[in-house]
């Protein structure tokens, strides 16, 4: 049985005896592959860290492949170091490397059930170590691993005496922390768990000018005072809180709640069978031990129904996911623009799976780290809320394919698709039935029932968008005498919709649901989306948008990807264009705010210029004998389409 230990000098060893690896650059390369095991590491990343500025071999390439070959006889082919990908890959069970081994033992710590547990697992990791990583090489890219594997090691002693403070250990502490304490003088949580042993051991006074001490150090070294967690600390100890003496043996389990963050359910959600039953498909069991998470992003235009389907699907399964669901709003989309990072939401999830402030490490990184370890194994649903871009989400994916994600965005985050294998659901409008459904369970059915024709023009006027139906039954509701036939009467004027589609509360207001995701677009594709509002149809193809917006075929489908990605148009069919009757209305509300009237009428001159000339192109096909029909020039940028047998270089019909 191989293992290889880089906590101290780089070593090999086979049923316990060591291996002799050979010469410094060979030690090097085996520990690179090491590091990222079952990966494959490029052969230049190796040549770069291993001989780094120094006098490169005169093939570098070949110098690798050399140290390779020696390392596969050295290991006797009890691992495989494979040639991939013009890199090597060395596959290897994690655990067989000490540097693996103790983040694990690490991970299953900060998750164990009791103190007992967790004190036994912190020791195991924390005895692998046999000095610094790597020890004798001086290399840039080495130093950097060893910082950082060291601040891992720090941090699992200091969690490690955290719980030995529950177990009541403090006596034993003494020593090592008064060592420690010495030697790191600033660090405030080590400070802390110093002055609680000293006063658990009946010296409050030590405590207590030791606190003075540091406080002094900090306002001249930093000009800082001690932070919020010392500063407890310091008064609980002159105030002889109780909550400072040796606690009950209790278990992690009990201390910590289980996290239920999700908002309650939408009393109103009807419909969407194909949609919920995808989401169990996809959602519903946790995976096997080695298989792929299941992230699923439930996309579409602002007020499709999108929070309302994940919510409404989440609390149906709750049995799913026994140990609890995170919850969070990232404000993707929202008046202000002020997104919520995703540092921010990170903290937010360790506090609610009960991590002490002062046991969260500073770096990002190392807290996604902790979140992970701490999901890790567990069955929890962790629902990300009104996203804008892929970057917001990645940090918080659990690493567990137990766990399952639920996001979503009126972005379709292909990035997510990309690098993480989510699934995407995209909402469409209610269908007849679902629509007229949600409309009568808020109206009172007598009232439906006595104006069937009034509550026909509302569904049509809604075009089946949930927000649309569910602010007209607000207002219904809010005025209960009114004949609804008053309601279809204010969404009969097209100028005057969006404003009757409104609560008076700046969230529920569809006009300003559609802004936010009009300000989240580039500047040319703002500008599109008002000309394309104007276009008479039902839909348009690429070539006539190219001609509206005045720009290249390749410029314009870019721009329409972009409004697509967004769901404020729709490529029903290849390279054809629709808009939802709702988003076309602010649309046509942009223009006019974007674009004086000479533009707006200049785009749609190029259009139908487009028309005409395509057109006539197209009739004059099959009939080429016949007497030509002049047609005046063009506007300016207007790109006519001939049919495919009328484009340059085809021969005429007849020739």
């Amino acid at each position: 049985m191989m293992e290889f230990r880089l906590l101290g000098d780089i070593e090999a060893y086979t049923d316990g005896q060591p291996i002799d690896i050979g010469y410094l650059q060979r030690r090097c390369i085996l520990a690179m592959l090491l590091t990222e095991p079952n990966r494959v590491v490029p052969v230049e990343r190796i040549v770069g860290r291993v001989w780094e500025d120094r006098r490169l071999p005169k093939n570098p390439r070949g110098a690798v492949q050399y140290n390779i070959t020696m390392l596969r006889k050295v290991l006797a082919q009890q691992v495989s170091i494979a040639w991939q990908d013009r890199g090597y890959r060395l596959a290897v069970r994690p655990e067989a490397v000490d540097l693996h081994q103790f983040d694990q033992l690490v991970d299953r710590a900060r998750t164990a059930d009791d103190d007992d547990r967790a004190a036994a697992l912190f020791e195991q990791a924390l005895g692998l170590w046999r000095g610094q990583p790597f020890a004798g090489v001086d290399l840039l890219w080495f130093n950097e691993v060893r910082v950082t594997a060291t601040r891992r090691r720090d941090a699992a002693w200091l969690d490690l005496i955290d719980v030995q403070l529950r177990r009541g250990r403090h006596a034993e502490l003494l020593a090592e922390l008064s060592v420690r304490v010495e030697r790191d003088p600033l660090d405030e949580r080590l400070a802390a768990q110093y002055l609680v042993a000293l006063y658990r051991s009946g010296r409050p006074g030590d405590a207590l000018a030791h606190y003075q001490r540091l406080r002094q150090r900090l306002a001249e070294e930093l000009g800082a005072d001690p932070g919020p967690s010392l500063q407890r600390v310091h008064q609980q100890i002159l105030t002889t809180d109780p909550a400072l003496a040796v606690p009950a043996r209790v278990s992690a389990a009990a201390r910590v709640p289980v996290p239920r963050q999700l908002p309650a359910p939408p009393r109103q959600f009807v419909g969407r069978p194909g949609e919920l039953a995808r989401l169990t498909a996809v959602l519903g069991e946790p995976g096997e031990p080695n298989a792929a998470m299941p992230v699923t992003v439930i996309c579409g235009a602002p007020g499709i129904g999108k929070t309302w389907l994940a919510l409404h699907w989440a609390h149906q399964h709750l049995d799913r996911f026994p140990d609890g669901q995170l919850h969070v709003d990232l404000h993707g989309f929202g008046p202000g623009g002020h997104l919520v990072t995703p540092a921010t939401a990170l903290r937010a999830f360790l506090d609610a799976l009960g991590v002490e402030p002062e046991a969260v490490p500073p770096d990002l990184g190392a807290q996604i780290g902790l979140y992970r370890s701490l999901l890790a194994g567990k069955r929890m649903l962790v629902m990300l809320d009104n996203v804008r871009a892929t970057a917001q989400v990645a940090p918080l994916l659990p690493g567990s394919p137990t766990c399952a994600v639920l996001v979503t965005s009126r972005h379709r985050l292909a990035g997510l698709t990309t690098a993480h294998g989510a699934r995407s659901l995209q909402l469409d409008p209610l269908t007849d039935t679902e629509a007229r459904e949600l409309l009568t369970r808020g109206i009172d059915r007598a009232r439906v029932t006595a104006e069937p024709g009034a509550v026909a023009e509302l569904l049509a006027r809604c075009a089946g968008l949930p927000l649309a139906i569910s602010i007209v039954v607000a207002r219904a509701g809010r005025y209960p005498r009114f004949p609804l036939a008053a309601f279809a009467e204010e969404l009969r004027d097209l100028n005057g919709r969006l404003d009757a589609l409104a609560t008076g509360d700046g969230q529920i207001n569809l006009r300003a649901l559609l802004s936010w995701s009009y300000h989240a677009l580039s500047l040319s594709a703002a500008a599109a989306f008002g000309l394309l509002g104007l276009a008479p149809g039902k839909d348009i193809s690429l070539s006539a948008a190219a001609s509206l917006l005045a720009l290249p075929i390749a410029q314009a489908r870019l721009v329409l990807r972009e409004l697509e990605d967004g769901h404020l148009v729709e490529q029903h069919l290849p390279s054809r264009y629709r808009m939802h009757d709702l988003i076309r209305l602010y649309a046509i509300d942009r223009a006019g705010h974007d674009h004086p009237e000479s533009s707006r009428g200049q785009a749609l001159r190029r259009l139908v210029d487009f028309y005409v000339r395509t057109a006539f192109a197209g009739d004059r096909l099959p009939q080429p004998l016949y007497l030509p029909i002049k047609l005046t020039e063009p506007a300016t940028a207007c790109r006519p389409h001939p049919p495919r047998d009328q484009r340059p270089g085809s021969p005429r019909p007849g020739s």
